[in-house]
């Protein structure tokens, strides 16, 4: 069953990765580890999905959706906040909420974004709890229109 779920899991997400906008890495403290596969899609114009899959202390998958506001300083910045859900697929399972505040950054002559958010996570099974630790740098390719 847990192959099951491990490869189902994998397929999905690199069915997100072949329709996504943004397809990048995550560095920092993840559900699952400290590094993560990022995606994000755009779903209007001024929101997004956006999905972390990290592998490290068992399967971590965080989905968020998330409001863009922009500009921030200039054209090329931009600053998100989103909420969504989180579980980490290990023994013991863990699910809960996570809440997303961010900025980042478009190069103008190269298909890059960066980015720095703040992540906090609520636990709800395993215990019930606070996580106020979530940091994390993203490093995305933008496909398509910046």
């Amino acid at each position: 069953m847990k192959k099951l779920v491990l490869v189902v899991t994998i397929m999905v997400s690199l069915s997100a990765c072949l329709f996504s906008q943004e397809v990048g890495i995550r560095l920092g403290q993840i559900s699952g580890g400290n590094g993560a596969l990022d995606v994000t899609l755009n779903t209007a114009k001024y929101n997004r999905i956006h999905a972390d899959l990290s592998f490290g202390s068992g399967l971590g998958a965080d989905v968020l959706w998330d409001l863009i506001y922009r500009p921030f300083i200039s054209k090329q910045w931009r600053w998100y906040l989103g909420a969504g859900a989180y579980g980490k697929f290990s023994n013991p399972l863990w699910l809960g909420a996570v809440g997303e505040i961010g900025l980042e950054y478009r190069f103008r002559k190269a298909p890059l974004a960066m980015g720095f958010d703040w992540r906090p996570f609520f636990s709800i099974i395993q215990t019930t709890g606070l996580t106020a630790e979530g940091y994390g740098l993203n490093i995305r390719y933008v496909f398509g229109k910046r």
